[in-house]
């Protein structure tokens, strides 16, 4: 749900907690996902590859990973098509889960029957982080079943610290995914052994316990499990007991440990599937003060905005390509088990790894090491220009894991470039208005110069516009890509190379990608992102909403050698 957003609101206290953070994003992207020294960002998710034990053993479909596309004759660009269900690594369940839609009368039918992914307020995915250890539980019970986290936890909890109330993210941490999240065969112990009665299950609330943190108008709750569901006969109850109240949850988050135990603020959020009563997302926490204060008064006063499309088979998400059969995996719904108490089918999805809102890696458009590449003829011409102005763009081994959560977050600069629309003659088209390093300058001219850490944000309207159901949204990508309408303004290679030079790491858009309609110039600004190091975001809705000063979070899921990365992205203000 797109919040909107008005000015009057904004207050002294908001112009502080937007103040940019320090140089510590001029760093290098790590090379195995951690977040930079000092950067004061913990990244809490569980890596996803087909080794481990990410996705539910009982019965789901396994993830996938398919590199369909890579840097060489066939393609100028790296992808994957990724078959990845809700219920894979660090995941969200939202009310639907266990709460049937109002309309059907059901035993379980409740009002937040019909908050899905899509439609889950983004203040509820944000707080301030209350870690309640309950490692004493860990592996005291026989096997196959799960010790219980108990209301007196709670209170002992609340006693010793501060009562729970709204805003709190409560996350319990018995260090379970930390022991047992293995790669395969000692990642059965994860799931698999406890459900088969050969381990201990994992700790996880009593659905009193439950009941009793939504009385205290808690909305987020997360377990180190990997699910929020006691076993053998407790699961459901326990979803139940919270989500009936419109609570949400974090799963199989990992790394607690690292956190205090309060004070940290904290964000879970993943793609807006439609119709997802659960989703695949990514966890991370933010200890820097003053900003981590800062941004839980944010969360706690719901001053949070939505800022990504919706994932819908009826919508336009993926490449089309130009003319016949150029086009990438369209975004796809798969069915798999019908839930009856819910009359709703449990799904995966099967998608390009650039689509929806999502990340481009500096590896997208690299090859990952230094042995010679052959292009086909019109590419090769392409980085030969490339490489005569801006030297050789090189090599890349940074894929969507090794990109650091700090990278893609920070004070948003959301640079308008709306009057660029209309601004290519139609007889050159497929073409798109090209944003030039001048643009960057008038807006630094205007608002103050770009500073380390900054979000760069380029503002047109276009999705806003265009992001409609098929056919009507055609308009949106199919349409400008083979010449029937104008392209959506996109950076030229020269404005990647002044940003960067300005130490900004992150440049995200509201057009469908960074690199416009025309395939060569296209090329030239994704060569200059991953020569410079830098991580794009694509196809952003609602940011010319944003007040003047805001920070912008984004965040995709912890895919091991993905070239792209679904994810979403937020505003706290």
């Amino acid at each position: 749900m797109t919040l909107v957003l008005t000015r009057s609101r904004r207050t002294s206290l908001m112009v502080i907690l937007l103040m940019p953070l320090l140089a510590f994003l001029s760093i290098p992207g790590v090379t195995h996902g951690q977040e930079p020294a000092g950067s004061g960002f913990v990244d809490l998710s569980l890596v996803v590859a087909r080794e481990y034990p990410c996705t539910w053993s009982d019965g789901f479909p396994t993830f996938r990973m398919d590199s369909y596309l890579r840097v060489g004759p066939q393609s100028a660009y790296n992808s994957e098509i990724l078959t990845i269900d809700g219920n894979t690594g660090t995941q969200m369940d939202v009310p639907p889960h266990s709460v049937a839609r109002p309309a059907l009368k059901l035993p379980h039918s409740g009002p937040f029957g019909t908050e899905f992914t899509e439609l889950t307020p983004a203040w509820k995915f944000v707080g301030e982080a209350c870690i309640v250890d309950v490692r004493q539980l860990l592996n005291t019970t026989p096997n196959g079943e799960s010790s219980l986290v108990q209301v007196g936890h709670l209170k002992r909890w609340e006693k010793q610290h501060r009562p729970f109330r709204f805003g709190d993210v409560v996350m319990v941490r018995s260090d379970y995914t930390d022991k047992y999240y293995k790669p395969f065969p000692e990642g059965r112990r994860f799931i698999a052994d406890p459900l088969e009665k050969k381990a201990p299950g994992w700790p996880d609330p009593h659905p009193d316990a439950m009941e009793y943190l939504c009385r205290q108008k808690v909305f987020h709750i997360g377990t180190d499990s990997p699910s929020m569901g006691p076993i053998p006969d407790l699961a459901e109850p326990t979803h139940y007991a919270a989500l009936k109240h419109g609570a949400i949850f974090t799963e199989s988050a990992t790394g607690l440990g690292q956190l205090p135990t309060t004070g940290a603020f904290y964000c879970m959020m993943g793609p807006r599937h439609k119709g997802g009563p659960y989703g695949e997302g990514r966890a991370f926490a933010i200890m820097q003060q003053p900003l981590a204060t800062k941004l839980i008064a944010s969360a706690r006063a719901k001053r949070v905005a939505e800022l990504s499309v919706v994932n819908s088979i009826d919508h336009p998400l993926t490449w089309p390509g130009q003319g016949i059969g150029r086009h990438r995996h369209r975004y796809t719904k798969a069915d798999f088990v019908f839930s009856d108490n819910l009359k709703l089918y449990h799904h995966t999805h099967i998608m390009d790894s650039h689509t929806g809102t999502h990340l481009v890696p500096p590896s997208y458009a690299l090859p990952a090491a230094k042995a010679a590449v052959t292009y086909a003829p019109a590419v090769q011409q392409a980085f030969n220009a490339y490489r005569k102005r801006y030297g050789n763009p090189g090599t890349s081994n940074v894929t969507t894991e090794k990109v650091p959560v700090s990278q893609t977050c920070g004070p948003a600069r959301v640079i308008d470039v709306s009057s660029l629309v209309g601004a290519t003659a139609e007889a050159q088209w497929p073409a798109s208005p090209e944003i030039t390093p001048g643009h960057v300058q008038r807006y630094e001219a205007q608002h103050g110069p770009l500073r380390p850490g900054d979000i760069v944000i380029f503002s047109s309207g276009h999705t806003d516009r265009h992001f409609q159901p098929l056919p009507a949204g055609s308009s949106c990508i199919a349409d400008p890509i083979n010449g029937k309408t104008e392209g959506w303004p996109a950076p030229t290679a020269a404005t990647i190379h002044y940003l960067a030079d300005r130490k900004i790491r992150c440049v995200a858009t509201d057009g469908p990608t960074l690199g416009g309609v025309d395939p060569a110039r296209a090329l030239h600004t994704y060569w200059a992102l991953g020569q410079r190091g830098m991580a794009g975001v694509e196809f952003l809705t609602g940011v010319s909403k944003l007040p003047a000063k805001a920070y912008f979070l984004f965040a995709a899921i912890k895919i091991r050698g993905c070239h792209g990365g679904p994810g979403r992205a937020i505003a706290l203000y």
